[in-house]
């Protein structure tokens, strides 16, 4: 046991899971090999091989925490690597409201408790329009706290073809089930009509609500309700209006090559009474749940107790302020990394991809891909991107993409045409350096 821990590439991880970790995995791998020499009779496996198992059984350990990937899969927002990277004013506003106390709470000019919930709500207003404004952990609690607050035990009517299922199993039927709330449908698949809005009202409705078609897309014999059109009628009838609308686009996108995606000031301009959506998708920012809307809706929101299971903490506000503030800023959404990916141009990447080939040899060839922007915006819009592909004579693409995986830093593209694809638009320039590194390592 001695032996192993004075090790100094097993003696490393003492520092991550201490030494009672690593002396259980030590304990693991020998009994292991202990029941196979008994079972088989074979020789024993000397010092190195079981060092190495030891090894390999701690490097698991440490994937099995939060570590840094290098995203090569093309897809800007992807949900399962994090969402939005953030920038570095960002990174810099919650390190440094997180290493030590800060006003989260309190009124520093009048000298009492203050409210967190108003630390990023004026640079929310003058970007939406709206009036007022709340930040909750998630876009689903967000719509949550409206269902809990405004429909408990009340009718929700919603068009047919919104009730939308996105990742991870996230329904808005199930959600209006659990806040309590009863869901009303109307219109068809295809064509619904402010009519069938009209139909539906009764003495318990308590929402009208419009909800973001994320992932996919209804074309042909279509017709819908425009947003100002549904707000005049909960105006003229005196219901509240809601709009989950997902991603959160504070700037059109036009620019960037992507197709038009509604923004969080057009839905405040149709008179939307609640707009709620993302802080980590297209707006750039850390996780979040956003919601501007008028004085007295946000009002009914701040008053609900449940409010307090759904807040943020310090370091989210300071992040999100941080991101928000640059929006504001002459050239300042070209800093929000999200942005940048978009406005890389073909023409650059391959540049960084020719140049990465010819370092790593005749096993890597500059490609064509497509990228995408993910987390439910634009799903069907490709855009055009360049990459190298990956190819060994000695292991499948598979194989390959396995021992990316397990790189330093990891590594995750796609595997197309019995290659590994690494897409270079979701590759900050500055880690080409530790990407071709990996790239050739997996190769050896």
């Amino acid at each position: 046991m001695h032996r192993f821990l004075d090790e100094p590439n097993i003696a490393a991880y003492a520092a991550l899971f201490g030494t009672t970790v690593v002396k259980a995995t030590v304990d693991d791998v020998l009994r292991e090999a202990r029941v196979r020499v008994r079972a088989d009779g074979a020789p024993a496996d000397d010092f190195d091989e079981l060092a190495a198992r030891v090894r390999a059984r701690l490097s698991e350990h440490e994937n099995e925490g939060l570590v840094d990937v290098l995203n090569a899969t093309g897809i800007l927002l992807h949900t399962n690597l994090g969402r939005a990277p953030l920038a570095a004013e960002a990174l810099r506003a919650a390190e440094r409201i997180s290493g030590g106390y800060s006003n989260l709470e309190f009124d520093v000019v009048a000298g009492k408790r203050g409210t967190r919930y108003a630390r990023v709500t004026p640079l929310l207003c003058e970007l939406t329009g709206a009036r007022d404004a709340l930040v909750v952990n998630n876009c689903a609690a967000a719509v949550l706290l409206i269902l809990d607050t405004f429909a408990k035990d009340r009718e929700v009517v919603v068009s047919r073809n919104q009730l939308i299922e996105i990742g991870g199993g996230f329904r808005l039927p199930d959600v209006l089930g659990r806040s309590g709330a009863t869901l009303v449908e109307v219109g068809t698949t295809n064509k619904v009509y402010l009519r069938d809005f009209e139909r539906a009202l009764g003495p318990r409705t308590a929402l009208l609500m419009r909800s973001h078609m994320s992932n996919y897309r209804i074309e042909g014999f279509t017709a819908d309700v425009p947003a100002s059109d549904l707000a005049a009628l909960g105006k003229r009838v005196g219901v509240t209006t809601v709009e989950d609308l997902g991603g959160g686009a504070l700037v059109d996108l036009g620019p960037y090559g992507l197709p038009n995606e509604r923004t969080v000031a057009a839905a405040v301009a149709d008179g939307i009474d609640l707009v709620a959506f993302s802080g980590d998708k297209l707006l750039g920012g850390p996780q979040a749940g956003i919601v501007v809307g008028t004085s007295a809706t946000i009002a009914r929101l701040r008053a609900n107790p449940l409010l307090r299971a759904l807040r943020v903490d310090k370091s989210t506000l300071a992040a999100l302020g941080a991101t928000l503030q640059l929006y504001l800023q002459p050239g300042g959404v070209a800093r929000i990394p999200f942005f940048a990916m978009l406005a890389a141009s073909p023409a650059g990447l391959e540049v960084r991809a020719r140049a990465l080939a010819a370092a790593i040899g005749p096993a890597a060839s500059v490609c064509q891909t497509q990228a995408f922007a993910g987390g439910g915006a634009a799903p069907l819009h490709a855009l055009p991107s360049r990459g190298i592909a990956l190819r060994s004579e000695h292991r499948s693409a598979e194989s390959l993409g396995a021992r990316l995986r397990r790189a330093v830093p990891h590594v995750l593209g796609r595997i197309a045409q019995d290659a590994v694809v690494i897409d270079l638009r979701t590759v900050p320039p500055e880690r080409d350096s530790e990407l071709r590194a990996a790239l050739a390592a997996a190769l050896t």
